[in-house]
């Protein structure tokens, strides 16, 4: 019999489902949550509800939204001839983070991965499509993770794009600033000297 109030454990048992999150976390933060004033925890719960109620995919771009289109797709000063295809809304963040990008997106939700039985059809493939029959669109950017799941499904990908006749690029990737070569592995020293710019 456990030393350890049911509700509790049900709370640990929860939190060990997200992502990164192991049983010591998981009690870590029961506890934290458990700790907090009452006000505090109605306004996280009253918040995660909300989310989970109005938040959805943009019928543009598959990015999240709590409205019908996301304010990027919404923006008429974006550069609506480009999208940038990224696997989550997460990759949408990161990259407007650098305010180097003014075009669209597109979210897979996802990378084709055949060990974890991932396919096409699970991801936001269709749309991609769908889009860019009907826009007239000048280049498509994969930014998907330079991961083995990321370089297939941009490959795919680009397959498909073919009968377009558009632009496809890959983003460039290798050494950080900041890197030293000699800790570099051989595949992104490649990927460095593939990708260079002119200076």
């Amino acid at each position: 019999m456990s030393s350890m109030a049911a509700p509790l454990e049900h709370l640990i048992e929860q939190l060990e489902k997200w992502p990164t999150i192991g049983h010591k976390s998981a009690q870590r933060l029961a506890f934290y949550l458990l700790g907090i004033p009452q006000e505090e925890a109605a306004a996280f719960a009253s918040a995660f509800s909300e989310a989970r109620e109005k938040i959805h995919e943009c019928a543009v771009c598959c990015n999240l939204t709590d409205r019908e289109t996301c304010p990027i797709c919404d923006d008429p000063r974006r550069d609506a001839t480009t999208i940038c295809v990224v696997a989550d809304p997460r990759d949408v963040m990161a990259i407007e983070r650098t305010r180097e990008y003014n075009g669209l997106y597109h979210v897979l939700h996802g990378n084709l991965s055949p060990m974890d039985g991932v396919t096409p059809e699970q991801l936001r493939i269709k749309e991609l499509l769908h889009r860019i029959a009907e826009q007239p669109i000048a280049e498509v950017i994969m930014a998907t993770n330079p991961t083995v799941d990321g370089e297939v499904t941009a490959t795919y990908l680009s397959k498909l794009l073919e009968p377009f006749k558009i632009k496809v690029t890959r983003l460039a990737y290798g050494i950080p600033v900041g890197g030293d070569l000699e800790y570099a592995d051989e595949v992104t020293l490649r990927h460095s000297l593939e990708g260079r710019n002119p200076l």
